[in-house]
């Protein structure tokens, strides 16, 4: 999945402002609750995929989400549970887990930037399209536990098979 970049000699100094330009230059749905948070939404190759982000200004904090759109079942959230951490493993930024609640997986990733002068344009595109792309890249992995009844190290190996062209 590709990014549209924007202008990196704008300064922000709420990242989410940053964030705003980003998914207009786009074109993907949002909405912006407050000047601390925003939800966007961006279809992905197999889902559509709910980004959420919080700016926590007195930490110099920016908390991001990536929901993927499935539901495990009560029955296969320990198998699911052994996929996070065989996934984990694989991840040089951000975590997978799952909603405790709704059983949703989601990536999760927060960047730090207290004392950095601001969040850069690069910064942002980096973070929403790492996210995208291990999102698509392992949300197949999701789908052989919960609906191909494969265990989580199967799946994991399926989902790092590297396909050459397509069908």
């Amino acid at each position: 999945m590709s990014v549209t970049y924007v202008d990196s000699t704008v300064v922000h100094q709420n990242p989410l402002d940053l964030l705003e330009e980003l998914v207009g230059a786009n074109e993907w749905a949002f909405d912006r609750a407050g000047s601390d948070e925003m939800a966007v939404e961006i279809s992905g190759r197999w889902c559509d995929y709910r980004l959420y982000f919080l700016w926590q200004e007195d930490l110099g904090a920016l908390h991001f989400s990536c929901l993927l759109e499935s539901k495990v079942p009560v029955e296969k959230r320990r198998e699911v549970s052994v996929l996070l951490t065989l996934l984990n493993e694989k991840l040089w930024l951000g975590h997978f887990d799952l909603g405790s609640d709704d059983g949703v997986p989601l990536y999760r990733h927060t960047l730090l930037v207290r004392g950095t002068g601001g969040v850069s344009v690069e910064q942002m595109e980096d973070l929403v399209e790492v996210a995208l792309n291990e999102a698509e890249r392992f949300f197949p992995a999701f789908q052989f536990v919960i609906w191909g009844g494969k265990t989580a190290e199967e799946a994991v190996a399926a989902s790092m098979l590297d396909v050459a062209g397509e069908a």
